[in-house]
């Protein structure tokens, strides 16, 4: 579990974020939603260090990362694995190379114990047979699918995922979102996802937090987001047409039967 409390940053004197404050459940899949230059992403950034906020306190499992020294987050950042938009992948390395690189950076293994856990990560995302491919020669999912092993390679506790799904069609994206999804139940993960793919939101979103204009606009589960009366949320939500549909279908089952 992570827990943000109050949390501002401000950038040559513009604040971006204020007074956000959060709880990212372990064992959910937790969307951070919002328009670009909502803040979203600089919230991302400083729940894993990459800022320094201005006023407030992270926590990690009730480990305070904010009045940590550097040796003490260190320790942290080795629990965390993170998924980049785009794969971020070594394209001068193979598959197993990339998936194999935390291993190596972090920690004491074996040659032998380092290719036992690629490989277990790597069938995990459906890839067993990808050990010596390079980046070059796999499609948009596939890419994914390998950026997610390397992410979880660390067996870590807390997953962060940026933009998951950008680039790729409808039903790769899907097949995303169920992996992620999986993963984060089948290991009790912390995972936070920066999106703005509203089928995500509705697809996985157990824990759903809107960012507007640098502020928590509102926060619930997927389901709760279809009867909000938030107007910004709403404005957002429904620019989606998948959005609309599946409001409209909740809404018509709700409804008695015409006698």
């Amino acid at each position: 579990m992570i827990q943000v409390d109050n949390i501002s940053k401000a950038f040559n004197s513009v604040t971006v974020l204020e007074g956000i404050s959060v709880t990212l459940e372990k064992g959910k899949t937790n969307l951070i939603i919002g328009r670009s230059g909502s803040g979203k992403t600089v919230l991302t950034k400083c729940i894993v260090g990459l800022h320094e906020v201005d006023r407030g306190a992270i926590f990690f499992d009730n480990r305070d990362f904010v009045s940590m020294n550097f040796k003490a987050r260190k320790e942290i950042r080795r629990e965390i694995g993170m998924m980049f938009q785009g794969g971020a992948l070594f394209d001068s390395l193979t598959v197993e190379e990339n998936v194999s690189f935390p291993l190596n950076m972090f920690t004491d293994m074996t040659a032998p114990e380092k290719l036992e856990r690629t490989n277990f990560c790597l069938k995990r995302v459906n890839l067993e047979n990808a050990n010596r491919l390079y980046p070059a020669e796999l499609s948009g999912g596939m890419k994914k699918r390998v950026a997610i092993a390397r992410a979880i390679v660390m067996n870590p506790k807390y997953l962060f995922c940026d933009e998951p799904n950008s680039g790729l069609d409808p039903i790769t994206a899907l097949l995303i979102d169920d992996l992620i999804s999986e993963i984060t139940h089948e290991f009790e993960i912390t995972t936070v996802i920066n999106t703005h793919d509203m089928n995500s939101v509705m697809e996985i979103g157990e824990k759903v937090v809107f960012i507007h204009e640098g502020r928590k606009g509102w926060e619930g589960t997927n389901e709760e987001i279809l009867d909000s009366d938030n107007k910004d949320l709403n404005d957002f939500v429904f620019a989606s047409n998948f959005a609309k549909k599946i409001k409209a279908l909740t809404r018509s089952e709700d409804q008695p039967p015409a006698r």
